[in-house]
């Protein structure tokens, strides 16, 4: 029987374009509810996809301080998500819910 291997799924090797990005966020801010935790791994993806330590550099932040951060583990302030978002070429747009 041949053996199959299998290896865990990274979304980041699928975000080739800014329109996946795009996108990849969008879906995310959907899905995630109030859970702060869910949309900072989805940053991080999206980082990690445009290049950690580029994105270390334009942000002026450490490398290893943006993986904790946008690890889903972490607790990145507001400033920290803001800069990282700029910095990724993306902006953020408030509407309202329309219940």
């Amino acid at each position: 029987m041949k053996e199959i291997r299998i290896r865990d799924w990274d979304s980041a090797e699928h975000l080739k374009t800014e329109e996946d990005m795009v996108l990849y966020l969008q879906a995310c801010f959907e899905e995630a509810g109030d859970d702060a935790a869910f949309i900072a791994k989805a940053i991080g993806t999206i980082a990690k996809a445009r290049g950690m330590s580029q994105l270390a550099h334009d942000t002026g932040l450490g490398r290893e301080s943006l993986y904790k951060a946008l690890s889903g583990d972490g607790n990145p302030s507001l400033a920290t998500i803001l800069k990282v978002i700029k910095a990724l070429g993306l902006k953020l747009h408030v509407e309202a819910a329309g219940h």
